[in-house]
């Protein structure tokens, strides 16, 4: 008698494989995401009077691609933390993400030094890049260090001490906060602390709820997992807090109160700002969502469904956060 072939029946077709199905999926939203960065420039500047940078939406797809690789090993050791608290956990644990996560982020960081060394233009071959220069801007050495700082991430990630990659990633984070607060501007200390911990908190509760999931996945135990997605629900509403008080006191340094509303949908940077503001509040009910599943429902990992939803939506979030930084600052009236 012949054996049927795994997941087929007699008289049908095999449907396609989850893990293909899955794959596809992931690529067609990280598609997706790509377009906000790269069409959101000329889009949000549309009817507004401003003038987009060179190459604001490669500049933007760039950005977007080195907060979301600072995101997943921030993330993972994040839930790691969180797992040693969990009563019975298994001691197995996803592949990790990071080594991928720094080779992006050392791509993209590579990229966003290549445009600083040529003075903030695209440059179009390689004669145009001024690498000694670099180091004579305080934007060039903040460059060079998220450069550096990625690839020694990539290298503690791959070590027996994985753990130690915080330090580089602390340091990109500082960078990042540096880099978005000029000299120039109007207390750029305080706009550099109030980004920096806008940075971690983003991280932490992006970077860990995807990992959260992906551990859920490897564990398959009903009471281990309800446990770390409460361990990490808990959290989350603290980080929650701390990024919308960060976002609001940021935003309204840039755009004073009396102007906000004009700005808002006159202003590239506040349309782009208004879109960020209903993405994370659509997060925040999804987060609710998944909180009320994970105490009320027989089975507290359907709250895996609305989370999984709220990792596509903060996807989105952060390409619009890298849309952000390449659009022009608007006026304080």
């Amino acid at each position: 008698m012949a054996r049927s072939s795994p997941g087929a029946t007699d008289g049908s077709v095999p449907g396609p494989r989850p893990g293909i199905a899955r794959t596809v999926a992931v690529l067609a939203l990280l598609g997706l995401a790509a377009l906000i960065p790269l069409l959101g420039p000329s889009a949000a500047l549309h009817d507004t009077g401003e003038a987009a940078a060179p190459g604001s939406g490669g500049i933007a797809l760039l950005r977007a691609a080195l907060f979301a690789a600072l995101c997943v090993p921030l993330g993972e050791l994040f839930v790691h933390r969180l797992a040693r608290a969990v009563p019975g956990a298994p001691p197995a644990g996803p592949r990790s993400w990071a080594p991928y996560a720094a080779a992006v982020g050392f791509g993209a960081a590579l990229g966003l030094a290549s445009v600083v060394s040529t003075g903030n233009l695209v440059p179009h071959s390689p004669s145009d890049l001024d690498i000694g220069g670099l180091y004579s801007s305080r934007d060039g050495k903040l460059a060079l260090l998220e450069v550096n700082a990625f690839a020694v991430a990539g290298l503690c990630a791959l070590s027996r001490r994985p753990a130690t990659q915080v330090w580089p990633l602390t340091a990109i984070v500082i960078a990042e906060a540096l880099r978005a607060h000029p000299a120039p501007e109007h207390s750029p200390l305080l706009g550099s602390g109030l980004t920096l911990v806008h940075l971690i908190c983003a991280s932490l509760w992006v970077g860990g709820l995807l990992h959260a999931l992906r551990t859920l996945r490897v564990w398959r135990v009903q009471e281990a997992g309800a446990a770390l997605l409460g361990l990490y629900a808990r959290v989350a509403a603290v980080l929650l807090a701390a990024i919308t008080a960060t976002g609001v006191w940021s935003s309204l340094r840039r755009m004073p109160s009396d102007t906000i509303l004009d700005q808002l949908t006159g202003t590239a940077y506040g349309r782009a700002l208004l879109a960020k503001v209903i993405l994370v509040v659509a997060v925040a009910a999804l987060a609710l969502w998944a909180r009320i599943r994970l105490r009320r429902a027989d089975d507290p990992l359907s709250a895996a469904s609305p989370a999984r939803a709220e990792v596509v939506v903060l996807g989105l979030v952060i390409a619009l956060s890298g849309l952000l930084t390449a659009l022009p600052v608007p006026i304080r009236w």
